[in-house]
C-alpha cells in the first residue's frame, strides 16, 4: 500500500499518516526525515542538499528525489509507506510517478485531509507551547489547567512563530500556489480520495480505514 498524504498545513495530515503507519504496520515518510538522515548519514545526496541548505536555497527536485527512491527502497519499504510532506508541487509529482513506474509501481492512493482556510487559522491560532519543557497545548481542544501556565511546569506559555495567524495564512497562501494543484492531478491519476478534516480526529481516521480497508 503506497499512500501521499495531501492537505494543507494545520491540517492533521501527519498526525494520520502516523496512525496509518501504525495500523497497517508500513514506514511514515516524511521529507524532513530523509533529509535529516541523509545529512546525518553524510551520503553523497545528503550532503548534496546540505550544501544548498547551507546557503538558503532549495534543495533542487531530483536530489530530494534521489534520496526518497533510496528511502521507499529500503527493506520495511516492502510492503508499502505513506509518504508525508512530498511531493510539494506537480514537476514532483510527475519525477515520482515516472520513478515508480520505471519500478513496475505506482501510488495506490492521494488521501487528501480537506479544512477550510478559516478552521485552519483557528485551530493553529490557538496552540500554545511551553518554552521550558516542550509540552503543547490548544486553547480550546487541550487547554492548560491554569490559563497560559504551563502544567507540567509552570512556565508561561508562548504562541510559536509559527502558529501566529499572520504565518499560518501566509504559509496556506504558499500551499495554496504550489501544492493544492496536486488535487487535480491526483484525480486526474483516478487515485484521489477527500476526507472531511473537520471531523474529530478518530473519525477521520476512521474514514481513512474505510478507503483502504
Amino acid at each position: 500500500m503506497k499512500l501521499v498524504m495531501l492537505g494543507a498545513p494545520g491540517a492533521g495530515k501527519g498526525t494520520q499518516a502516523i496512525k496509518i503507519a501504525d495500523k497497517y504496520n508500513i514506514p511514515h515518510i516524511s521529507t524532513g526525515d530523509i533529509f535529516r538522515a541523509n545529512i546525518k548519514g553524510g551520503t553523497e545526496l545528503g550532503l548534496k542538499a546540505k550544501s544548498y541548505m547551507d546557503k538558503g536555497e532549495l534543495v533542487p527536485d531530483d536530489v530530494t528525489i534521489g534520496m526518497l527512491l533510496d528511502r521507499i527502497g529500503a527493506d520495511d519499504c516492502k510492503n508499502g509507506y505513506v509518504l508525508d510532506g512530498f511531493p510539494r508541487t506537480i514537476p514532483q509529482a510527475e519525477s515520482l510517478t515516472r520513478a515508480l513506474a520505471e519500478r513496475d509501481e505506482r501510488i495506490d492512493y492521494a488521501l487528501d485531509i480537506n479544512v477550510p482556510d478559516d478552521n485552519i487559522v483557528k485551530r493553529m491560532s490557538g496552540r500554545r507551547a511551553c518554552p521550558k519543557c516542550g509540552s503543547t497545548y490548544h486553547v480550546v481542544y487541550a487547554a492548560p489547567k491554569l490559563e497560559n501556565i504551563c502544567d507540567k511546569c509552570g512556565a508561561e506559555l508562548v504562541i510559536r512563530e509559527d502558529d501566529k495567524p499572520e504565518t499560518v495564512k501566509e504559509r496556506l497562501n504558499v500551499y495554496h500556489k504550489q501544492t493544492e494543484p496536486l488535487i487535480s492531478y491526483y484525480k486526474n491519476e483516478g487515485i484521489l480520495r477527500e476526507i472531511d478534516g473537520t471531523q474529530d480526529l478518530e473519525k477521520v481516521f476512521q474514514d481513512i480505514i474505510s478507503i483502504l480497508g
